[in-house]
């Protein structure tokens, strides 16, 4: 009994720790973000809309990751899924459109700025940030997750859990940047490129969800299954049409026709 009691003592320590480290982390995100502000306030208005998704981003995650919802998903497959649509999917598409880079070379100082370009055009970041790698990154790490056992090991191991909602969360956050992301990106692929890219990833995430209406993860109940699948089904194609609407708007704006100078403007060339 005492050998049981210290097991679920340290087991319940391992979750506390694991939430105190994700509350701590979105803080320190939240006051850096707080402090570009300041720090870039004498350049041009920054728009407030950024800051407000950005803030919106940081909700779901905190959502998904700390209180009642985290706690339930642990639980309910239903729950789970929720929870992973706010941190692979809604958050990550809320904090790119939040413009944390654009705001960062803003508010550094020139030669950190250009440290930060030179990191942003390296080649691992290239590889990393182009969409095709991007969405098999998101969405092969899906797959694992729910054909494997690893889910019911998020039940059971915090470091499991802490790593696999890390996986998902960057992972969302690499791709929805590399689609739609406003931040400057020497590497952006093009229109073409973006959207045979996400109408991929579109139908691999509607396939998963078929498939685990049908089959289950391990230690998930039909009828929890049925739900959680529906759920990731309707709830995932809501973002998705965000992302094809946004890359469409992105497509639109690059091809439009420039507006012509007014009669006796000076042409510059």
């Amino acid at each position: 009994m005492d050998h049981d009691h210290g097991g679920a003592v340290h087991a319940t320590t391992g979750w506390v720790a694991v939430e105190v480290v994700v509350v701590v982390g979105l803080l320190v995100v939240a006051v850096a973000y707080a402090a570009g502000l300041r720090a870039s306030r004498h350049r041009s208005p920054w728009p407030v809309h950024r800051t407000a998704l950005f803030a919106g981003g940081l909700g779901c995650v905190a959502a998904a990751l700390v209180g009642p919802l985290a706690d339930a998903a642990r639980t309910s497959f239903p729950a789970h899924m929720a929870g992973h649509l706010l941190l692979g999917m809604l958050g990550p598409l809320l904090l790119v459109q939040g413009a944390p880079v654009t705001l960062a070379l803003r508010a550094l100082p020139v030669r950190r700025a250009r440290g930060l370009s030179r990191v942003l055009r390296s080649r691992p970041v290239r590889v990393l940030t182009h969409p095709a790698v991007a969405a098999l990154l998101a969405g092969g790490g899906l797959w694992a997750l729910y054909g494997t056992d690893l889910y019911p090991a998020t039940h059971v191991s915090p470091l499991v859990h802490a790593a696999v909602h890390a996986h998902v969360l960057l992972a969302g956050y690499v791709l929805t940047a590399s689609l739609v992301g406003v931040d400057p990106d020497p590497h952006r692929a093009s229109v073409a490129v973006r959207s045979v890219v996400l109408v991929g990833y579109v139908a691999a995430h509607s396939v998963l969800a078929k498939h685990l209406y049908a089959h289950p993860p391990a230690g998930v109940g039909a009828r929890d299954a049925e739900v959680g699948a529906q759920l990731m089904s309707y709830g995932g194609d809501v973002v998705d049409v965000a992302l094809v609407v946004l890359v469409a708007a992105g497509w639109y704006a690059a091809t439009r026709p420039r507006e012509a100078a007014p009669r006796g403007a000076p042409v510059t060339r």
